[in-house]
């Protein structure tokens, strides 16, 4: 990848790939850990660069966004209000009728299997709502 390249000029999947390493800390670790269970749970996502350097994950609408601050990771669901968490996964911006999220702090445990259930329904969600 070309260093001096401009933002504009970069993928989103670059970009993504950019902040991950620029991050040098649990925080990219973390990314890049959810990022790939993602995937692995919707190999058709599109990963997209929105609102000045978040990553996006869409397929049918967007899934979620994957925000990193100082001491967390914050994956929200766009339509978390409408999924099952039978798992108990959403920890954050539980109040709102519409999203919900996952915060991860530094230490934490991804449970992988409850994660990509939550992108598939997600998924499922944005493509019944597709049709109508």
């Amino acid at each position: 990848m070309n260093n001096s390249a401009s933002p504009e000029s970069k993928s989103p999947s670059q970009l993504i790939d950019a902040r991950i390493e620029e991050l040098g800390d649990w925080r990219g670790w973390m990314l890049s850990q959810l990022r790939g269970l993602i995937k692995e749970a919707d190999p058709d996502v599109v990963e997209e660069w929105k609102w000045r350097g978040v990553p996006v994950w869409e397929d049918a609408g967007m899934i979620c966004t994957g925000e990193t601050y100082k001491a967390v990771v914050k994956l929200t669901f766009a339509k978390g209000a409408s999924l099952e968490d039978p798992s108990g996964l959403f920890n954050s911006s539980l109040e709102g009728n519409t999203r919900r999220a996952i915060d991860f702090h530094e230490g934490d445990a991804i449970n992988a299997e409850a994660l990509k259930a939550l992108v598939r329904a997600a998924v499922s969600l944005n493509k019944s709502k597709a049709r109508k």
